[in-house]
Parts: structure tokens; sequence; C-alpha cells
């Protein structure tokens, strides 16, 4: 279900050889598992978390053994982001996150944003502003 996506043309690491327990990661299972409990109540459908490559061997099994869809994005050797979720969310945001998150045109950001369960109203106000759009207070309204 998970395939590494590489960035900038670095070759991806295989990920089936680190998987493992570590105890350095014991802050990030405790979100992860807030995350994994937020999906299977229905509260959100796509989940990022930057983690290390140690923190991922933590969690690759357990998104592996209850059959939720991700992928992971490399970063650098050291991170990687780590999206999960219902898997049309996964698909669509692996259909654009091709390159580092802040080298998303402004429309993906917004997608993104959106996907992941942002405030609509600031993933509005940060779409017009890296598009370089007025904000709403410079927009006329409209007539009623």
């Amino acid at each position: 279900m998970a395939e590494p996506v590489a960035l900038m043309g670095e070759p991806a690491r295989p990920l089936s050889s680190m998987r493992g327990r570590s105890a350095d990661a014991a802050p990030v299972l405790r979100l992860f598992h807030h995350n994994i409990y937020e999906y299977s109540r229905g509260i959100r459908a796509l989940f990022l978390m930057t983690i290390s490559r140690r923190e991922l061997e933590a969690v690759l099994g357990k998104l592996e053994a209850q059959g939720i869809h991700h992928f992971v994005q490399e970063l650098n050797p050291v991170k990687v982001n780590l999206f999960f979720g219902r898997s049309a969310f996964v698909a669509v945001a692996r259909s654009f996150v091709t390159r580092p998150l802040n080298k998303l045109t402004p429309e993906e950001d917004f997608m993104l944003g959106t996907l992941l369960g942002y405030d609509g109203e600031q993933q509005c106000r940060r779409f017009l502003t890296r598009a370089g759009l007025a904000m709403p207070e410079e927009l006329p309204v409209a007539a009623e």
C-alpha cells in the first residue's frame, strides 16, 4: 500500500527493512494514536505527520495492519512526510504532492489544506495571500 516518493531525483530508501519500535518515538506515537482515533471516528479524512525515519518505523506497521492507506514523501535522509487516511483523499494528495510542500502552487496548497481539514476561511485567506489577490476586506461586497 505504501511506497516511498523520492524528491528531486533522489533515490527512495526501502522502508520494509526499517520497521520496528523505538523509545524515542513515544511522543510521536501518542500523536499518531490520537490521529488514528480521529480517523476512526470520521473527524478527519487525511493526516500529515512530518517525522523522522525512526518514528516512521514505529507507525508503518500499524497503518498496514489496520488497512489505512498511506504514502511517504521523502524529505531528506532523516525526515519524511507521512500522509494517511481515506483512500480517495490519499490518492488526490499523492497526485500533486510531488515536490516539497513549500513549492506547491497556491491552488495545490489550498487543496491540501482543505483535504487535511484545516479551517476553511483560513485556507481561503491563505490562498488569496499566496495568489497575490485581494483580501476579503478589500473585495467589493456583493449586491444584496
